[in-house]
């Protein structure tokens, strides 16, 4: 069981470090979605795993438990936005470490335009300048829920905040001119 002060890893590692391939694939998933280090990587590619293995057991078996499971493991992937709402369990073999990359909270606030970069995205929710629903969230990771898309923001108290009022209260001036 372990010991609860002593968390378990929660990704695998690569099997063969010194592969070019999925070195190059992983520097440019890196650079694209601003990651701090591969272990991130690993970490979504850990849970793509889970979630493709859960659906592959479940498609082998027709009884009226696992259908419970079915609906219990779509219903999870809809909820985080990692499928679609007309999703099927077949699509759950079709994901990818991309699919679990877009809906990081990181991504998010760089693709809604409160970051110049995904790495000043991760800068911006690390320094706790970021929230959710006007609760401060510090944690790059966090996969936003479907329904939480529109109420990431400043956080009401960040300097970040401040200026960019201040820079959207200058633009009708200057434009009025």
């Amino acid at each position: 069981m372990g010991h609860p002060r002593k968390a378990r890893k929660k990704y695998d590692t690569p099997p063969h470090p010194w592969n070019a391939d999925r070195i190059k694939e992983e520097n440019k998933l890196t650079s694209k979605y601003g990651l701090k280090n591969k272990k991130e990587i690993w970490k979504a590619e850990t849970m793509v795993r889970r979630y493709r293995r859960d659906a592959r057991y479940l498609l082998g078996l027709s009884t009226e438990h696992t259908e419970g499971e079915r609906k219990e493991l779509l219903g999870h992937l809809i909820r985080f936005g990692i499928l679609g709402e007309k999703a099927h369990l077949e699509n759950v073999l079709d994901l990818t470490v991309e699919d679990v990359l877009r809906r990081r909270l990181q991504t998010m606030v760089h693709q809604k335009g409160l970051s110049r970069t995904a790495k000043e995205a991760r800068i911006f929710v690390v320094h706790g300048h970021i929230a959710l629903n006007g609760k401060k969230i510090d944690s790059p990771s966090y996969i936003v829920k479907r329904g939480e898309e529109d109420s990431i923001g400043y956080y009401a108290s960040s300097p970040v905040a401040k200026q960019f009022q201040t820079k959207q209260e200058t633009k009708p001036a200057e434009e009025k001119n």
